[in-house]
Order: C-alpha cells, then structure tokens, then sequence
C-alpha cells in the first residue's frame, strides 16, 4: 500500500490531490484536519504541521471550523522529510500567498469537502482499480499510525502524534506491531521444524559458510 501512495501520478491533474493524501497517511491526520490546514500552519523549513482547529459537517449548520476533538487533537506533528519536496511543489503551485489560504483548497478557494474530494478523485473505483476495494479515507490515518507504532516509540509519544488523549487506541496499535513480530516468529519456528523433520535433527547445527 505504501508504494502505492507513494507513487507519483501519471497525469498532473492528480499533482494536488498527491499532496493531501500523502500528509494525511504520514502524519496521520484526520480529514477535518488536513482540510483546514492554513498556509501558516504547515512549517516546512522545520518539517511540522500544527493543527489547531478541523473542518466539521454538522447538519443544522453545514460546514463549519471547530476545535478538535480533544485538548490533545491540538498539536505539532513531524513531516517525514520524504515528503517535504512535494509539500513544497504543491504550496508553490496551488496555494495562495496569504498566510490564512487553505492549503488544500477545493473550487474557487473554498474549503473542500470530503464529497468533492470523492467525486473529484474518483475513490471507489480508483480503491478498486488499486486492489484495495472499500479502502477509506480514514485508512491513511491508520496507516501513518501504524508506522509510528513500528517505530518503537513509548504511549504518551503515540497518543501525542495521534492527537489522542487516552491509552486505548495507542495501545491498539502497539499490540497490532506486536502481533504481526509474532506472526513471523511463528513463521520461523515453522521452518525450524521443518528442517528438523527433513534432517533428523541436523537444523540445530551451524553450517559454515564458503
């Protein structure tokens, strides 16, 4: 999957929309906050991302710009420098100068809702075209958290980076790493029975090497 969002597209067009979905997957952002990032809050000198406040649909109001969730959803979150480059090209190309634009704007400089960006991307076919059929939005975020679970770093570092102010869905994360490390000791353990099996007990020797 990683490769996948990593690729550069092939038609320009999708240059934009490249951007978005790369911040949100490695900085795990939620989509209320990616949309509403301003050109001030994205500091790519120093390789961070301040969200202070997200984009909500509430049905008696329509769009609107809230706090975040929780007094943990306002943070500072590292940008992978591997991604910085295309940050720039994207602010460069499609961001005004005013320090308050939005960074992804949608037609006209409006916000851009989740909707627009569906139809305008063309996500469920595209998803599916990719082999990763009902894949959402949300996912990305789940992916960047991933990785920083992979990283080794403590809970209070997860649930910081995350924008989470509990343990419980930092420790999901933690024990999915943990998880996945047993599988392949699983995986190993399998074929250190099997060599003992086709070898009568010779897999306990080292083999010198040349």
């Amino acid at each position: 999957m990683l490769a996948i969002l990593y690729r550069k597209p092939k038609f320009s067009a999708y240059t934009q929309i490249r951007a978005l979905v790369l911040l949100a997957t490695f900085a795990s952002l939620r989509w209320g906050e990616v949309s509403a990032l301003r050109r001030t809050e994205v500091d790519l000198d120093a390789g961070t991302v301040r969200i202070r406040v997200a984009f909500v649909e509430r049905s008696t109001e329509g769009l609107v710009l809230a706090p975040p969730k929780s007094k943990a959803g306002r943070r500072t979150v590292g940008i992978p420098q591997a991604i910085v480059q295309t940050l720039w090209e994207h602010i460069a190309t499609y961001v005004q100068d005013d320090p308050g634009a939005l960074v992804f704007p949608g037609a006209k400089g409006c916000p851009l809702r989740r909707s627009g960006f569906n139809t305008r991307t063309r996500w469920v076919d595209v998803v599916k075209e990719m082999g990763m059929p009902g894949l959402h939005f949300h996912d990305l975020r789940h992916t960047g958290n991933m990785l920083a679970a992979e990283s080794g770093a403590g809970l209070k570092d997860l649930m910081a980076r995350m924008g989470h102010d509990n343990v419980r869905a930092a420790m999901i994360y933690q024990h999915a790493v943990r998880g996945a490390d047993k599988a392949i000791t699983d995986a190993i353990d399998r074929q250190l029975e099997k060599r003992d099996d086709d070898e009568d007990g010779s897999a306990g020797v080292l083999a010198p090497v040349g």
